[in-house]
């Protein structure tokens, strides 16, 4: 999908202000001689930003706004290495929120609605932004945070809870306590907003299943405000994502040139209007694809496909490259088989052994 005028101009006043603060970012385009972009064709040669650029950026190279409006930082775990921090100012914050909340209202959630939120709270995105979009929306928030899963199934029936906001693995053990507790009939849900993880369709329709609700896939990183600059769209067309905060293509994973709209690819954002830490051209690594035309829904909104694993998710195996989601979908064709699986990769006398 081509970058529009409009998004130009938006980036351009990111790349200025980027330089204006000598930014780790604003130092490495102007380096490249770069002030400025006129057309598609040149913001096309804008180089990728790493996740490993990030981490050098460590812990404040990333802020482009001034300290003293500089109102949160959230963090990356630092589990594969040095941590990235990301700097909010208030209006990023506000951003964020009324991107969450419109991530809601595509779900069909209200201000009706009581928003069970189960993802951590503190330096990861998770628990905050769907509390910050939920409280956007109007809507009743129970902040349970993670785990403590007879707390989480007490207040669920006690606050009569409409919405569970969760992980994956977290539904699902949700479901299998109230399935095993036989409390379903005291539970009010009917929708579930998930993300964090990666999930097969049989997990969701799992999950769906043992809960009765209906089930919304929210998308979202760290690097770029975290979860919430899209979801699944009810009619089950793809996920809408927010084209006036974000510019997003789908690149060769290989080449780093953009594919056709339709085709799968790596995913890479450009932030419009952040401000604490904008960025240009960032290589997500996830794998998806344009959807292309107008979605049934009506809304005018662009669309990607699910997210279909990472280009690191990748496994060769006998020369052939494999991914998990490959295994996912096979597996998924034997009702028998269960939703959760391991997959062990042998080299015994040379030879791959799946």
């Amino acid at each position: 999908m081509q970058i529009t005028e409009k998004q130009l101009e938006l980036v351009n006043g990111r790349i200025d202000a980027l330089i204006k603060a000598g930014s780790f970012y604003g130092k490495k385009l102007e380096k490249a001689g770069i002030r400025k972009v006129d057309s598609p064709e040149d913001f096309a040669k804008l180089p990728f930003s790493e996740k490993s650029d990030l981490r050098e950026a460590y812990p404040l190279g990333l802020m482009t706004a001034p300290e003293e409006e500089i109102v949160r930082i959230h963090s990356s775990s630092g589990t594969t290495g040095t941590p990235v921090i990301i700097p909010y100012t208030a209006k990023d914050v506000e951003d964020w929120a009324i991107m969450f909340a419109r991530c809601y209202e595509t779900a069909g959630i209200t201000n009706k609605d009581r928003i069970q939120i189960t993802p951590g709270y503190g330096l990861w995105t998770a628990g905050i932004g769907f509390q910050n979009g939920a409280e956007k929306l109007g809507a009743m928030v129970i902040p349970m945070g993670p785990g403590n899963t007879d707390k989480q199934l007490q207040m669920m029936q006690d606050m009569e809870s409409t919405v569970i906001c969760a992980t994956s693995s977290y539904a699902l053990l949700l479901a299998e306590e109230i399935q095993k507790r036989g409390i379903r009939d005291k539970i009010k849900l009917k929708k579930g907003v998930i993300g964090s993880e990666r999930w097969s369709q049989k997990m969701r329709d799992n999950i769906s299943e043992q809960l009765g609700i209906e089930l919304f896939d929210i998308y979202g990183l760290t690097e770029i405000y975290g979860p919430g600059i899209g979801i699944n769209c009810p009619g089950g067309e793809g996920m809408h994502y927010w084209d006036d905060f974000l510019y997003l293509e789908i690149i060769d994973p290989v080449t780093g040139e953009n594919v056709p709209d339709g085709e799968p690819g790596e995913i890479v954002i450009t932030t419009l209007v952040k401000e604490g830490a904008p960025l240009i051209r960032y290589r997500t690594h996830d794998l998806s694809r344009i959807i292309p035309g107008k979605c049934s829904c009506g809304r005018c909104y662009p669309r990607i496909d699910t997210i279909r694993g990472r280009t690191d998710d990748m496994m060769k195996i006998k020369g052939v490259n494999v991914f998990p989601s490959q295994i996912e979908e096979i597996l998924g064709a034997f009702h028998e088989i269960s939703s959760e699986y391991q997959i062990r990769i042998s080299h015994l006398d040379g030879k791959d052994t799946m």
